[in-house]
């Protein structure tokens, strides 16, 4: 299984980027897809979700209204629109997969425990 998420890069705040998430080994349309970011010093944190059904999209409070996650099961890539940058988005952006087994609970898709596949992370930099 491989997840190559790409997208990152140097911005200035306000500014807009797409990080790109596309797997392979997998049968993606039965895994929820998340993405998580790690700045500098700082622990691993939830940035959004989404399940194997597009339905249902989760995303952190810190960036509700500015990012949006999607996916695309015929291309086995999950995105996220990140809109209205700040300079604390600046990290390293991760993907994640989970397969549809396991339990659910609330809180489920901000655990990285949850998570069985990961992505090799992107740099983000917002510049203010």
């Amino acid at each position: 299984v491989q997840l190559q998420a790409s997208g990152g890069g140097l911005v200035q705040v306000g500014d807009s980027l797409r990080l790109l998430c596309t797997a392979s080994g997998l049968t993606f349309s039965r895994y929820a897809m998340g993405w998580f970011r790690q700045a500098p010093g700082k622990e691993r944190e939830f940035v959004a979700a989404i399940s194997w059904s597009p339905d249902r999209q989760y995303h952190a409070d810190s960036v509700k209204g500015r990012f949006t996650i999607s996916r695309d099961n015929v291309k086995n890539t999950v995105y996220l629109q990140m809109n209205s940058l700040k300079p604390e988005d600046t990290a390293v952006y991760y993907c994640a997969a989970r397969g549809v087994g396991g339990s659910y609970y609330l809180g489920w898709e901000r655990s990285t425990s949850e998570y069985e596949y990961w992505g090799q992370g992107t740099l983000v930099t917002v510049s203010s």
